[in-house]
């Protein structure tokens, strides 16, 4: 075989193999330059991003400011007495919902797993995380409050919903872990212990009294 042909072999060889350095090259090192990519897929837009100046506009400002009126989704709560419990009156006194028995027992299914462990089952501030951080007498507890005193009574329903939304003394908020509507429903199952704790016999049916003697 011609050496012509033999050399011109080794040198096409030689330059096939160049790629393929490169390419184990890229692999192993790193770069500060962005590789080629040569399917764009819209990976990269002439735009201007956040917080940067844009001469378009007369404030200099790329972001705009939110057109008047606009609410961010999901943040629309106008229904101040359901989402606050208080109006410009000051807290409300009626449920804004529905008081049924679905409402209720859903209450006693949330009360039970965020309230019962302080408050107690039946909201005398006497559950099981009350009981042991009185027998640890450390003095930084803050006893929970019973719901059949004088004063949690009288309290207006705006008032505790308030109260398990953002908390009071010691009490965390528990308005990012219980939705609205199931605060209201506590809100209705706590009502319904304390008329079940200080029931009169005028608040029974007539038709039922007679079976109470």
């Amino acid at each position: 075989m011609p050496r012509g042909i033999i050399y011109g072999a080794i040198l096409l060889a030689a330059l096939a193999l160049i790629p393929l350095a490169l390419i184990a090259r890229a692999r192993v090192t790193t770069s500060d330059v962005p590789r080629i990519q040569l399917i764009q897929d819209m990976g990269r837009q002439p735009k201007f991003k956040t917080q940067s100046a844009n001469p378009m506009f007369a404030d200099g400002r790329a972001m705009r400011p939110e057109v008047p009126g606009t609410v961010a989704r999901g943040e629309l709560h106008a229904n101040a007495a359901f989402w606050t419990g208080r109006t410009a009156d000051g807290w409300v006194t009626a449920f804004p919902v529905a008081v049924t028995d679905p409402l209720l027992r859903r209450g006693q299914e949330r009360y039970d797993i965020y309230c019962a462990p302080c408050h107690g089952l039946a909201g005398y501030g006497d559950g099981p995380v009350a009981k042991r951080a009185d027998a640890l007498q450390e003095g930084t507890w803050t006893p929970p409050s019973s719901y059949h005193t004088d004063l949690v009574r009288q309290r207006p329903v705006g008032f505790i919903f308030n109260t398990i939304s953002n908390g009071i003394r010691n009490m965390p908020a528990y308005g990012p872990q219980i939705p609205a509507a199931d605060r209201w429903a506590i809100v209705a199952y706590v009502r319904a212990l304390q008329r079940s704790q200080d029931a009169r016999v005028a608040d029974v049916p007539p038709e039922l009294q007679r079976q109470l003697r």
